[in-house]
């Protein structure tokens, strides 16, 4: 079964960088990705309703905290806030000094914008592991 990673930002470059990073496969030990992209907050929530309502699960989501005109970590809380059982959520930092704002955003973790792909590859693998049912074998 397939892990499916929400990707939202209004930038379709940070998109890319997101999708190039993680791949299809970050490591051995999990399934492969599948991505959800989402230019738009309405999509995120519409995606995120769709999960607690028993439609396509989310296991992942990546937040850009710089996307506009509703930032990742606005957006982040309003969903920690909002849906039950929300998905973890790795934020996208403009700066490594902004890090105390995702931890306000309730975020699962961030990473420091330009997206580093080891860094963001190791974190999000990470936090794709702390849901075991997934793993392959």
């Amino acid at each position: 079964m397939a892990l499916n990673v929400l990707v939202y930002s209004d930038d379709r470059s940070t998109r890319e960088q997101v999708l190039l990073a993680l791949g299809k496969k970050p490591a051995a030990d999990l399934a492969e990705l599948q991505y959800l992209e989402c230019a738009t907050s309405p999509a995120v929530v519409k995606a995120l309703d769709a999960h607690a309502g028993g439609g396509r699960r989310i296991d992942l989501l990546v937040l850009d905290g710089e996307a506009a005109p509703v930032g990742g970590m606005g957006l982040c809380r309003q969903l920690k806030d909002e849906v039950y059982g929300c998905p973890p959520v790795l934020v996208l930092i403009g700066r490594p000094q902004d890090s105390w704002l995702a931890a306000w955003s309730r975020a699962d973790a961030a990473v420091a914008a330009p997206v580093d792909p080891v860094a963001l590859a190791e974190t999000a693998t990470a936090l794709l592991r702390s849901g075991t049912a997934h793993l392959v074998g």
